[in-house]
């Protein structure tokens, strides 16, 4: 795993310039069967990955915390959400709630989250392969091929699949 997360960044921007052309075209035409299609292959990858041996996304970026993220949260923490707030987010370009520093403060040093059970809804839905109206987040998905092994090959088997 650590060789294909060394090679990911530099393999993704081989590809980056034939996925964003993939891209713009299911855009145009999306497939009627491309939300069905994009569940399978997420499911199937996630059959043969373990982000338990991954977390590269933990490790690299952060995700957005809604105010129901941080409402949750900081009642498993037993703390008020503002204090949540000041501990562990600041407010980004987007004035979006994000992390103050990555590597994730909740990620342990086994790869395990220490608020798996709570964790935002970004992080539950990541990489979003498995998303509706998948057409509508390509531009994030080609992000995500850099960051995450599991969006790579599920980009390079729907290429296969739905040439």
């Amino acid at each position: 795993m650590d060789d294909l997360l060394k090679q990911l960044p530099q393999l993704a921007k081989d590809k980056h310039k034939e996925n964003k052309k993939y891209f713009a075209r299911l855009k145009k035409k999306p497939p009627k069967n491309l939300d069905y299609m994009m569940q399978e292959l997420h499911e199937e990858e996630f059959e043969r990955t373990d982000c338990l041996q991954c977390a590269n996304c933990c490790k690299t970026t952060g995700p957005l915390f809604t105010n129901a993220d941080i409402e949750r949260i900081a009642k498993h923490f037993r703390m008020k959400p503002q204090q949540f707030i000041d501990t562990y987010l600041q407010i980004d370009e987007d004035n979006d709630y994000v992390l103050q520093r990555v590597p994730c403060a909740f990620l342990g040093y086994d790869n395990y989250c220490s608020i798996y059970e709570v964790r935002p809804k970004a992080c539950r839905e990541y990489p979003h392969t498995d998303r509706k109206k998948f057409h509508q987040i390509t531009n994030l998905t080609l992000k995500n091929t850099a960051i995450c092994p599991a969006a790579f090959h599920i980009v390079e088997a729907m290429k296969k699949r739905m040439p």
